[in-house]
């Protein structure tokens, strides 16, 4: 099984879950510290919220495709490197309260997408600084529709 990911940066957590769970008439699957995410049925989706500033509206984090194997994420990053697109890899990286394999590609609005499949739990949100995901890298100069190595400041 696959489904779209969307993982929104949101500034009250607790409404947003209260919000999301009368919307797809659901609880959370996983609720920690500053994140939760909802494995919703139907539509298929994997909703992702991730507690941000206070201050600011909620804003997309990034989008994805979770995958039910490490096989079928190696296949979507040679399938995405044929298309000619730039690819990110990650194996084994903890991110989300998850163990996970992923690869990422970016839109030509530089919207972070990534192919990922879940391996096990863990015990951190926290992502490594060096994630293509993390990574604050300024993405400005580069041309619409050129590929983006680098990413938009989201952190799961």
């Amino acid at each position: 099984m696959s489904r779209v990911q969307l993982a929104l940066r949101v500034p009250d957590l607790a409404a947003s879950v209260a919000f999301y769970s009368r919307l797809f008439g659901t609880e959370p699957a996983k609720l920690r510290d500053g994140y939760a995410n909802f494995a919703i049925a139907e539509p298929p989706l994997k909703l992702v919220l991730i507690e941000g500033d206070e201050s600011e509206d909620t804003r997309l984090d990034h989008l994805g495709v979770e995958v039910d194997s490490t096989d079928a994420v190696h296949a979507a990053t040679t399938r995405l490197a044929q298309e000619g697109l730039v690819t990110t890899e990650e194996n084994d990286t903890t991110c989300c309260y998850a163990l996970q394999d992923k690869v990422w590609v970016h839109g030509p609005g530089r919207e972070p997408w990534e192919v990922y499949v879940v391996k096990a739990d863990a015990d951190t949100l926290a992502k490594r600084p060096a994630s293509p995901c993390c990574s604050t890298s300024a993405t400005a100069a580069v041309p619409a529709g050129e590929p983006v190595t680098a990413t938009a400041g989201g952190c799961c």
